[in-house]
């Protein structure tokens, strides 16, 4: 059943618009290939546990995983979302830690859909034409005009560099970095 669920989860990777390129992605990605495939499996069971719970929204709250370190991101409408969320991603198998970064909802935010969307863009536009950066090992999720940047790339100064051009956009409220070199 595991191992199906696994395959499963890779092969959504694979045919879903973000897989576009994913075997590029997985090539290039600094954990070996049995560590991204648990990684992909903790994200998959974190959503979908969030899913099926009544009180997280999944569509609020985007997963990532990095040898089984959860990273929560987006919004919440109350504490007790918060609480639950995290107790879900910690009762994953494979889970080693979780970490948030998730601001209130707001009503009658400025910073829209489109404004997010921009921002992420422009990073994404910024990080492609550094060729000092592994571009596809960093993820970048915007919230409410707030810039966060995951993932693992190749050294400190692939950190620095990224964090840069995440702070050299215009329309951000900040940058939050959970980038990590792993070398």
């Amino acid at each position: 059943m595991r191992r199906a669920f696994v395959l499963l989860a890779w092969l959504a990777l694979l045919v879903s618009p973000q897989g576009c390129g994913t075997i590029y992605k997985t090539a290039v990605d600094e954990r070996s290939v049995g560590s991204q495939a648990r990684d992909v499996e903790i994200e998959a069971t974190v959503f979908k546990r969030f899913v099926d719970d009544p009180l997280v929204k999944a569509a609020d709250i985007s997963t990532f995983s990095y040898y089984g370190e959860v990273y929560l991101v987006g919004e919440y409408e109350s504490q007790e979302q918060i609480n639950r969320a995290v107790r879900i991603a910690k009762g994953v198998p494979g889970v080693r830690a979780v970490t948030t970064y998730l601001l209130p909802k707001r009503a009658n935010d400025t910073c829209g859909m489109t404004d997010n969307l921009g921002l992420m863009a422009e990073v994404k536009k910024r990080l492609i034409k550094d060729t000092d950066i592994w571009s596809t090992n960093v993820e970048v999720k915007v919230v409410q005009c707030h810039i966060v940047l995951l993932g693992l790339v190749g050294s400190p100064r692939e950190v620095a560099k990224a964090e840069a051009h995440a702070k050299a956009v215009p329309g951000s409220r900040g940058v939050a970095s959970f980038l990590k070199p792993v070398r």
